[in-house]
C-alpha cells in the first residue's frame, strides 16, 4: 500500500541560486534543494549518510554534490554516494511549474 504523494510549493525558482543549495523542512524531514547549470531542480535528504554533513553547503559539480564535511561525492539523480564510499540519501520528486519550485513528499 503506497501513501498519496503530497506536493508542496517551496518558494520562487528565482529564490535558488544555480549551483548553491538550499536546506528546507517540509513535513519534518530536512531537504537540500540544488538548481543545476541547466536549470534542473533536484532535491535529496539534506544530511550525509557519514558525517550527518549539511548537503545544501556542499559544492555542488556537474549532477552530484560534495560533502562539505568529507568531500564525499553524491548523486543528486540517485542519492547514492560515489564508490569507493558507500551510501544513500533519499531523493524527492521535483517540479517546476510558472517559475514556482514544487516537492513531492
Amino acid at each position: 500500500m503506497s501513501a498519496m504523494m503530497e506536493k508542496v510549493k517551496l518558494f520562487k525558482l528565482e529564490e535558488l541560486p544555480v549551483l548553491i543549495g538550499k536546506e528546507v523542512e517540509v513535513n519534518g524531514e530536512s531537504i537540500a534543494v540544488f538548481r543545476l547549470d541547466s536549470g534542473d531542480v533536484y532535491a535529496i535528504g539534506s544530511r550525509c549518510p557519514h558525517t550527518n554533513g549539511p548537503l545544501a553547503e556542499g559544492i555542488v559539480s556537474g549532477e552530484f554534490v560534495y560533502c562539505p564535511l568529507k568531500d564525499w561525492k553524491v548523486s543528486l539523480i540517485t542519492g547514492e554516494v560515489q564508490p569507493p564510499d558507500e551510501g544513500q540519501v533519499k531523493t524527492y520528486q521535483t517540479e517546476v511549474m510558472n517559475r514556482e519550485v514544487f516537492i513531492h513528499v
